[in-house]
């Protein structure tokens, strides 16, 4: 495997991370050797049974007077002939197997580009909350410095200065925690993509992608065309009906034909005969039968996937409308309107006209509402990333 530098001189980009994970994914490469197994799957079922060859030799001895002793050697050529339709089922089963494992490798790499991007906004979102964090640590310093020198001039009561020094302390901690976030997502990232990254490696700033999708319909007839796992079923649909035929034409009796040359002391013998089997005991009925039951079963899995699959889309567009909603609302006034009340109470405190409480107070609803903002977007992401993963076609403004 190729290594990757140490260290990026600059951020990673969200292509450059996805280009990185097609290269190095561990879970890409299984899926593509069980790709090549079903390949090598169909050269085993066009492949002819091998003949035999049986060679003896031994001593001839008379048992009446005046015969004739010496060596004899046998000589013997098997081959069993397989039914046309015994051979036409194995290979209809293989050629499912094939069409079943080109399908599984493209829904494991469209689930791998949904874990990438998913990883990555999600290192973006804690990147922010961590300047969100740190700057909001720095401001309450400064708000508990400013406390303290009122305090020690006699302008503010002592609880003031307590109740900054809480909120500052409180505020580090906070930002300590979202530092370690940071790191767990950059980890969970690193391990998506499967090559040597730097530890504390930065991801670059992506434009979201345009919050704007087709009607539902239009999005349920994408997921029925082209989603890699409905496909899937039906190839393994197709495999469980052809095994079920395999197993139906291996009742019928498998012609051995046979050829045989013996010589003796006295005489030389050739031989051509047609061994047959004769189903009296064991007319397979077991095999059939779990052959049928794996038909049934896949046919009830291939119904479960495409149910569960439209629920999941539902489910997706539900959260992608309420998301779009959220964010929609922080943005058409709702983080203007907190930023206007902090600038106030910021003021009113200089001024005297309120306490200090009320600053934090405000400073807090802030904080808190930039950080609704951040998660509102993420999940905004999160879902068109789902949708795009269920209808199997890129998001709105995304390259293919």
């Amino acid at each position: 495997m190729l290594a990757v530098p140490a260290s990026h001189a600059a951020p990673l980009t969200l292509d450059e991370a996805l280009r990185l994970s097609a290269a190095h994914s561990p879970a890409l490469a299984a899926a593509k050797a069980r790709e090549q197994g079903a390949q090598a799957a169909l050269e085993t079922a066009l492949a002819y049974p091998n003949p035999e060859l049986e060679l003896a030799s031994g001593v001839s001895r008379p048992r009446l007077v005046g015969g004739t002793s010496g060596r004899n050697e046998m000589l013997g050529l098997s081959q069993q002939l397989e039914l046309p339709s015994l051979r036409a089922a194995r290979r209809e089963g293989a050629e499912a197997g094939i069409v079943s494992g080109t399908a599984a490798f493209g829904d494991a790499q469209l689930n791998q580009r949904t874990l990438v991007k998913l990883a990555f906004f999600d290192v973006l979102r804690r990147q922010e909350e961590a300047a969100l964090a740190a700057e909001n640590h720095a401001l309450l310093l400064l708000i508990r410095n400013r406390v303290k020198i009122k305090v020690e001039v006699g302008e503010s009561p002592r609880y003031e200065l307590v109740k900054s020094e809480a909120e500052a302390m409180a505020a580090g901690s906070a930002a300590r925690s979202a530092e370690f976030r940071v790191t767990q997502a950059r980890d969970r990232l690193r391990a998506l993509i499967g090559a040597s990254l730097a530890e504390d490696f930065e991801v670059a700033v992506e434009p979201p992608f345009a919050a704007e999708l087709p009607a539902l319909d239009e999005l349920r007839q994408d997921l029925l065309a082209r989603q890699p796992l409905l496909k899937v079923a039906e190839a393994e649909k197709r495999r469980a009906q052809a095994r079920v035929e395999q197993e139906r034409a291996a009742r019928l009796p498998q012609p051995t034909l046979r050829l045989s040359s013996e010589r003796d002391p006295d005489m030389n013998q050739w031989r051509a005969g047609v061994a047959l089997p004769l189903p009296l005991w064991n007319r397979r009925a077991g095999p059939i039968g779990e052959a049928v039951a794996g038909m049934h079963r896949a046919e009830a899995e291939a119904q479960q996937i495409h149910l569960g699959l439209l629920a999941e889309l539902d489910q997706a567009y539900s959260r992608f409308q309420i998301a779009k909603r959220q964010v929609k609302t922080f943005e058409s006034g709702l983080m203007q309107e907190a930023e206007n009340a902090m600038k106030v109470a910021e003021a009113a405190y200089r001024f005297g006209e309120r306490g200090i409480l009320d600053y934090l107070d405000a400073q807090r609803v802030l904080r808190n509402t930039r950080v609704d903002y951040l998660n509102a977007r993420y999940e905004l992401q999160a879902a068109l990333i789902e949708i795009e993963r269920l209808r199997a076609t890129p998001v709105t403004g995304e390259k293919s």
